[in-house]
C-alpha cells in the first residue's frame, strides 16, 4: 500500500454467504436458525412471475414460518414504496425480512427495516450510522448478478420529488445471510444480465482504486473483476451455463463486500445524474461513464499499476509481453466491447442527452458523495470533460 492511500483497516464481514445451485431451498432452515416466525418477503411482480417467490414460500412453509408477500417493489425504489412496505410489515407484526430480487428488492427491504425498527422517514437515515436501535434480521437473495446489495449495509432510496438517490447506511442494516443461488439468475432476460453485469464490473473496477482502498478490499475487488470479466463473456455466449452464472453471481457479491470497505468513485457519481434526469437504468448509466473514468484515473502514476494487475487477472493482457496497449486503455476497450456485444448504450447521445445538458449534469455529479473517494480529484470541470468524452462514440472526442 502507498502511505498516501493507507487507512486504518477495520474489516468486519457482517453477512454470512450461502452459495450454490438450489441454495434457495435452505431459506426456511436459515430463517429458523435466526428464530424468525413471521416473514415479510419483499419482491417484485417479475420475480413472482418467474416462480422464485413460490419456491421461497414453499421452503418457509415447510418450516412452519408465516409468510406475508410484499410484491410492489419498483426499479429505483422511492420513499413512497418503502412507506407502503412498512405499513404491511407493521400490520402483519413481522419479525424477519427477506429481500428476493434485484438490488431494488433488497434496498426496499433494508429501507423498511430502518423505519420499522427506528421510526421516522428515510431522509432521517441519509448518510452513515444514523440508526440508534437494533434492526430485524434480514436474508437477501439476489436474482440478478450485479448490485452486490446482498453484501452491503446501504439502502439506496430515491426521493420521489427530487429524484435524488439517498444512500442510507448502517452496519445494523446489513443482511444476516446472503443466499447466492445461480439457478435464480437463469431467468434474467439478456438485457438485464448485461446491465447488472456492467454494474458488477463497475463495482470491482472502482473499489480497486479508490482513496479508501486497503489490502482486504483490493483482494475482493480483484477476484470480483476476474470472476465477472471472464464469466460475463461466457454468459453472453452461453446463457444456460450455470457455472458462468455462478462466477458472475459470486463476483458481484465480492464486489459488494469491496464497496463496504473502500466505497466507489467518479463513474457512479457521474451515473447518478443520468438516472435522475433521464431515467436511465443504473447499469446503463454507470457503464456509459466507466470507460472514460478508467482512462481519466489511469493517468495517475499510482493508479496505472493497479489497472495493470486488474487487466492481468481479467485475462485482458499477456503476462509475458512487456509492450502493447496501456492497461487502462485495455480495460476501457474491454468495457466498450462488452457494451457493444450486449447492446448497451455507448454514448450520451444514445440516451438523448446533448451538449447543452453537460453543465447541469457536471454540477450534479460534483455533489455526489462517491466523487470524494475517486483516486484523482474530480470537480465540475473534470465531470464536464468526462461527459463530453462520452457524448458521442467518436474516439476523437477524448479529453485530457
Amino acid at each position: 500500500m502507498n502511505p498516501e492511500t493507507s487507512t486504518i483497516l477495520d474489516f468486519q464481514p457482517r453477512t454470512r454467504i450461502v452459495f450454490g445451485a438450489g441454495a434457495i431451498e435452505r431459506l426456511g432452515e436459515l430463517v429458523g436458525q435466526y428464530r424468525g416466525t413471521r416473514v415479510l418477503l419483499v419482491t417484485d411482480p417479475g420475480i413472482v412471475a418467474a416462480g422464485h417467490v413460490e419456491r421461497a414460500e414453499k421452503s418457509l412453509a415447510a418450516k412452519g414460518v408465516h409468510v406475508t408477500r410484499f410484491e410492489r417493489v419498483v426499479e429505483n425504489p422511492t420513499t413512497e414504496v418503502v412507506d407502503a412496505c412498512v405499513d404491511v410489515a407493521r400490520r402483519e407484526r413481522i419479525d424477519f425480512l427477506v429481500g428476493l430480487g434485484g438490488g431494488s428488492s433488497m434496498d426496499t427491504a433494508k429501507g423498511c427495516n430502518f423505519l420499522l425498527t427506528n421510526g421516522g422517514r428515510m431522509e432521517n437515515y441519509w448518510g452513515v450510522g444514523k440508526a440508534s436501535k437494533p434492526m430485524l434480521p434480514l436474508i437477501a437473495i439476489p436474482t440478478t448478478a450485479g448490485t452486490g446489495s446482498e453484501c452491503q449495509s446501504f439502502a439506496l432510496i430515491m426521493h420521489p420529488q427530487t429524484h435524488v438517490k439517498m444512500a442510507c447506511g448502517d452496519p445494523k442494516a446489513a443482511a444476516r445471510v446472503a443466499i447466492l443461488d445461480p439457478e435464480l439468475t437463469l431467468t434474467q432476460p439478456p438485457s438485464v444480465a448485461a446491465a447488472t453485469g456492467m454494474d458488477a464490473l463497475s463495482h470491482a473496477l472502482e473499489t480497486a482504486v479508490t482513496r479508501r482502498r486497503n489490502p482486504i478490499s483490493q483482494m475482493l475487488s480483484h477476484e470480483a473483476f476476474r470472476l465477472c470479466a471472464c464469466g460475463l463473456r461466457r454468459v453472453l455466449d452461453h446463457p444456460e451455463d450455470i457455472n458462468a452464472r455462478a462466477d458472475v453471481l459470486m463476483g458481484a457479491a465480492l464486489a459488494g463486500m469491496a464497496i463496504e470497505n473502500s466505497m466507489l468513485g467518479a463513474a457512479h457519481a457521474a451515473a447518478n445524474p443520468l438516472t435522475a434526469r433521464y431515467g436511465v437504468i443504473h447499469g446503463h448509466a454507470v457503464g456509459l461513464m466507466l470507460p472514460a473514468v478508467v482512462r481519466f484515473n489511469a493517468r495517475d502514476p499510482i493508479v496505472a499499476p493497479l489497472y495493470h494487475q486488474l487487466a492481468l487477472q481479467g485475462g485482458l493482457i499477456d503476462p509475458h509481453s512487456a509492450n502493447g496497449t496501456p492497461p487502462g486503455e485495455k480495460i476501457a476497450g474491454f468495457l466498450r466491447s462488452f457494451q457493444q456485444a450486449a447492446g448497451l448504450p455507448r454514448s450520451l447521445s444514445d440516451i438523448e442527452a446533448s451538449d447543452g445538458d453537460i453543465e447541469l449534469l457536471a454540477a450534479d455529479a460534483a455533489k455526489q458523495w462517491t466523487a470524494t473517494f475517486n483516486p484523482r480529484p474530480v470537480g465540475v470541470k473534470e465531470f464536464a470533460d468526462l461527459y463530453r468524452e462520452v457524448l458521442t462514440e467518436n474516439e476523437g472526442t477524448k479529453r485530457k
